[in-house]
């Protein structure tokens, strides 16, 4: 067993229980005007602290920094063990950054039971960034948990009219895949001796430990990405949950199903994962039409967004299992690329439902000439969710089907007509949102977007031509940990003796 050091250094506990610290202070507080300038202050103060971790970053090391160990519960050698690397940094940032967005786009928005309220975002801030920076799979596992009652109670209290539906649905789904997770926890510990993830990476498993091991992880990352066809629980979670909801679910609950195979299904069963790379590979092909054409049909713009997501994050499973550097690095930039636009474009369609009470694109028809700003903001993230280039998507589906490209050109090929429904199924929303049609609705009492709501929808513009312009600061990051993953899964050896570096799929 490999003993983690601890670099001293308090940041990601401080990080991870700050939240939770506010969430005490906010159970006792009577106000609801200082309730959401508590949570809004709470979250934007960890926000800022959570910095460091960007600029104390040493890109040059693969091993992870801001490490923290002590014992937890010794006779089963469960730690409490944190660490970040260029993997999982810009996820940790990702996730403190969207969640002042989340309380500024609920300051209206939820009138009742405020303070359980921003107690539920409060403790999703904490499970989400553990689950980020735990290094000790117990530890993955509770976060991992954590994390679905407040998600659930979020849907299930300030949702729409079919709530309980869909937070049930979804609840149902996520803790199915979490058994299977739970298998594959204690498979892990019975053959390492350890719950360390360090510890399980690059061991001699055998060809059909790995096998079983993979599929359980697949099945459970699968769900949270959620890859078709585990998708169906998303559209009902999205449209029934409240904007910052399907903000949070958008921006950083679909990556932890994609941060788990980066973590967890390539350097723990590397090769089980180059066998079924085609298989994976076809279901993300699949994922990506069926997602543009599912969006396509659309006339709620909520269903629209949600099952666009489907679609975008198959670029992402793409770009992973090409295992390769390029599609890796594309993928990640996938997932925070996904987290900016997605996540902008529900605090888009929110904005919308307040002013109208409605979803339906024939509704919303036309608002463009009476709310401009608006227009413009969803004209920008309309072009950043089609892959426009100078915008931040585009860097990363192009990184993904350039690694893609070196796996199968076929595939790639096929790839094509998903990206072409992705601009059809935005550009008809943009055209009927900004101009709609010669009869449109009445528009004419609405009024544009307020300060607050350009306060929330600014820093998400900043990043769209940020990443698309300059990406080399959000790349950077990302090399020496990519290369270290790829080396695993390319020389860690099977209990066979054969090296997965033999297999084809792989390419460094």
């Amino acid at each position: 067993m490999t003993s983690p050091s601890s670099t001293g250094s308090c940041l990601l506990s401080l990080l991870i229980f700050s939240p939770l610290a506010a969430a005490v202070v906010a159970a006792f507080i009577r106000s609801d005007r200082w309730l959401r300038w508590w949570t809004l202050a709470a979250t934007t103060i960890i926000a800022v602290v959570s910095l460091p971790l960007y600029t104390g970053f040493d890109v040059a090391t693969s091993k992870f920094q801001f490490t923290e160990t002590a014992n937890w519960i010794p006779t089963l050698k469960i730690q409490y063990a944190l660490g970040i690397d260029g993997i999982s940094l810009l996820l940790v940032l990702l996730t403190t950054l969207i969640m002042p967005l989340c309380v500024l786009c609920s300051w209206n928005y939820i009138q009742n039971r405020i303070r359980e309220f921003m107690i539920c975002l409060l403790i999703m801030e904490s499970a989400m960034i553990g689950v980020f920076c735990a290094l000790d799979f117990v530890l993955f596992f509770v976060f991992w948990e954590a994390m679905l009652i407040p998600m659930a109670l979020l849907i299930g209290i300030w949702g729409g009219p079919r709530k309980i539906y869909a937070s049930l649905k979804f609840f149902i789904y996520t803790m199915s895949g979490s058994v299977f997770l739970l298998v594959a926890l204690i498979a892990l510990r019975l053959q390492v001796g350890s719950f360390y993830i360090p510890d399980m990476m690059g061991k001699p498993y055998s060809h059909e430990f790995q096998t079983w091991v993979f599929l359980a992880f697949f099945i459970s990352f699968a769900i949270k990405v959620p890859m078709f066809p585990f998708h169906t629980w998303l559209p009902a979670a999205h449209v029934e949950a409240p904007t910052a909801g399907s903000v949070i679910l958008a921006s950083v609950l679909l990556k932890m199903g994609t941060y788990g195979f980066l973590r967890f299904s390539l350097p723990i069963t590397p090769w089980a994962a180059a066998h079924f790379t085609p298989w994976v590979m076809a279901l993300s092909v699949v994922a990506i039409s069926y997602g543009g054409l599912t969006a396509l049909a659309q006339t709620d713009l909520k269903k629209l967004v949600a099952y666009s997501s489907v679609a975008h994050m198959g670029f992402a499973t793409l770009g992973i299992f090409a295992m390769n550097k390029m599609g890796l690095e594309g993928a990640i930039m996938v997932m925070i690329n996904h987290g900016v636009t997605t996540g902008a474009l529900f605090i888009t369609v929110g904005i919308i439902y307040e002013r109208l009470h409605s979803r339906e694109l024939g509704q919303a028809a036309g608002m463009g000439k009476r709310l401009p700003v608006l227009a413009a903001f969803a004209g920008v993230f309309a072009l950043s969710s089609l892959a426009f280039p100078g915008t931040n998507s585009f860097i990363g589906e192009f990184m993904v089907m350039a690694g893609g490209f070196k796996f199968s050109q076929v595939m790639m090929i096929l790839v094509a007509p998903g990206v072409v429904l992705a601009a059809a199924y935005m550009l008809r929303m943009l055209q009927k949102l900004a101009y709609g049609s010669t009869k449109n609705p009445d528009h004419s009492k609405l009024q544009d977007l307020g300060f607050r709501e350009v306060v929330t929808l600014a820093p998400l513009l900043v990043f769209v031509f940020w990443i698309g312009l300059h990406p080399e600061p959000f790349t950077r990051v990302m090399h020496a940990s990519v290369e270290n993953l790829l080396q695993q899964t390319a020389q860690a050896p099977s209990a066979s003796g054969l090296a997965v570096a033999q297999t084809p799929v792989v390419s460094k």
